[in-house]
């Protein structure tokens, strides 16, 4: 309310310098033009900045406008205003140059829109107070009868000639470089930005173009008089203008809030909800992404891994909660965020659907990674069977077919050398010893003996004492587990122990088996460097799929640098 009392101040107190010289007045056609520009920068600034306070345009366009009334002290009479009036009657069009290159986010995001933004602060500032020192004002010789420079310091007209051309050369080559970078951002913007950017892109087109016109001329002699001025007026009114078309554009896209309440009243198709969402916040590009608690990762409506956007990506993401808890994530344009309010409301609206799409995500990943697990186990089964047919026929089998042709030739040496058969025998004998070790280590990796005969802590014992570290072991049950489950638990372990001696690079492991809530709880630690990925390999993956068959759950927790925890989790009943 202050700033909208100072601004109608200052343009009342400009109309009446510009209208009350007696030696030198104004037409009501420049008054008229003046306080259109100011008074239409002013209000769009206020109502910007009302609507978005953390941007700094609205504020850049009500400080251009004031800016646009330092200009009126150039028909003053009295020296002070008027020398300050030349000072700072051109830093608005430094203001109009940020004002059109930092919107709509209020900050100018490339070198090329700062050099442009540099440019223009130097040649509406700096310049025009060098201009002034030396003697600028009666160098231009078009006021016979305007109040003298206090600000001169020399007398230098050539000095001073020179810069006033570099001045307008300046500005001419930055307004062509404004409407180009202008022109760039239209066509690359994405679809939600281009609809929030058009009409302001365009305006500011038209006023940079009216700038490089007047520049131009006056640099020319001024051979098209003041009508180039008056343009750059009119266009500046435009720009403020379509600045409120754009506050209307953001205002009318909140309907779609709306009318996304009343499409999702009946439940929408299956891909009917994000096209919705897509539709309220005019983004086409717009996806869904569902979260899963238990796994800790996003999927999409079909059950499938979702890659989130990197940083410095062109989309963005928007976290969605329901009840304090998080369910799913909108991925859309960044251009979105400009108005986080919609993108609240609409995500606040399609709370309850975003929830129900995500229980059936939930479910389709389930169902995937069960077919998934499914093929797993059964590649799996196929591979310890081929394993196994392998070592049976280069191993075991190739031993006995040995033994059988050392028991032919003892058979035949027993009547004529009794000696040479006995030593045949016993080398048979030392062979089929040797092939029931085979067997036997065979038959353990099949399903260990010492897990059947004396139960899941000896079977966890011997593991642990065929470890190279200390490995402290506490199971705790009060009666054997079931055989599947038992089996399980002792794979989980003996993989895990596995991973850490081939892996972990770790000093100690520990081991806990329990029983919490009718389920068998199997944990395993070490303080080894940690980074392990179930996605990776085989051997942990194998473990997630036993478990899941057995309705439990798996998960590894192990960050980079600070070991690794793998838990397991087993209904009994």
């Amino acid at each position: 309310m202050i700033l909208a009392v100072v601004g109608l101040l200052a343009g009342l107190g400009a109309a009446w310098i510009m209208l009350g010289n007696e030696v030198r007045r104004a037409s009501a056609a420049d008054v008229g033009l003046m306080l259109a520009v100011g008074w239409s920068f002013l209000a769009s600034g206020l109502v910007a900045w009302r609507l978005r306070p953390d941007n700094p345009i609205g504020l850049a366009m009500v400080a251009t406008g004031l800016l646009r009334f330092a200009e009126a002290p150039f028909w003053a009479q009295d020296p002070v205003v008027f020398t300050l009036g030349h000072a700072v009657g051109y830093l608005y069009m430094a203001g109009l140059v940020y004002v059109l290159l930092a919107f709509p986010t209020g900050w100018l995001e490339t070198p090329a829109r700062r050099a442009v933004f540099i440019a223009a602060v130097l040649a509406a500032g700096p310049l025009q107070v060098v201009w002034l020192l030396v003697g600028g004002h009666e160098q231009s010789g078009s006021c016979a009868d305007c109040p003298p420079n206090l600000l001169e310091m020399t007398h230098a007209p050539d000095l001073a000639a020179a810069i006033q051309t570099s001045q307008l050369a300046l500005g001419a080559i930055g307004g062509a470089l404004a409407m180009a970078v202008l022109l760039q951002r239209w066509r690359s913007a994405s679809a939600p930005l281009r609809f929030a950017i058009t009409p302001v892109i365009w305006a500011g087109t038209a006023t940079f173009a009216a700038l490089v016109v007047m520049l131009v001329n006056h640099l020319g002699g001024e051979p098209l008089g003041s009508a180039p001025h008056v343009a750059l007026d009119v266009t500046l009114t435009v720009v403020a203008l379509a600045f409120l078309v754009g506050v209307a554009r953001t205002r009318m896209a909140r309907s779609g809030v709306a009318a996304l309440l009343t499409e999702l009243a009946d439940a929408p198709a299956p891909g009917g909800l994000r096209a919705a969402l897509a539709r309220a916040l005019r983004d086409p590009s717009l996806e869904v992404a569902y979260w899963l608690p238990a796994e800790e990762r996003f999927v999409d409506s079909s059950g499938t891994p979702f890659r989130m956007p990197r940083v410095g990506d062109s989309q963005v993401v928007t976290m969605v909660e329901r009840e304090g808890r998080r369910i799913a994530a909108l991925v859309h344009d960044r251009a979105v965020t400009d108005d986080e309010s919609l993108v609240r409301a609409a995500a606040a609206a399609a709370g309850l659907q975003l929830e129900n799409e995500r229980l059936q995500a939930e479910l389709r990943s389930q169902l995937e990674e069960v077919r998934a697990s499914r093929a797993r186990i059964v590649a799996a089964t196929q591979d310890e069977r081929r394993r196994i047919e392998r070592n049976l026929h280069d191993g075991t089998q190739q031993r006995l077919v040995s033994i059988a042709m050392t028991l032919g030739l003892a058979d035949a040496k027993v009547a004529t050398d009794s000696e040479a058969a006995r030593r045949l025998i016993a080398e048979a004998r030392g062979d089929l010893s040797t092939a029931l070790e085979e067997l036997r280590e065979l038959s353990q990796g099949i399903h260990p003996g010492i897990l059947t005969e004396r139960g899941l802590g000896k079977a966890v014992d011997e593991l642990a004492l065929r470890m190279h570290l200390p490995v402290e072991v506490a199971v705790r049950l009060p009666e054997r587990l079931p055989t599947p489950i038992e089996t399980a638990a002792y794979y989980v372990i003996s993989e895990a122990l596995t991973n850490i001696a081939k892996h972990a690079g770790a000093r100690r492991a520990q081991i806990m088996v329990g029983l919490e809530d009718g389920r068998a709880v199997i944990a395993i630690f070490d303080d080894g460097r940690g980074g392990a990925d179930t996605s990776q390999g085989s051997g942990l993956r194998g473990l997630r799929d036993r478990v899941e068959a057995l309705g439990g759950r798996f998960v590894v927790e192990s960050p980079v640098g600070e070991g690794t925890v793998i838990r397991a989790e087993i209904p009994c009943e």
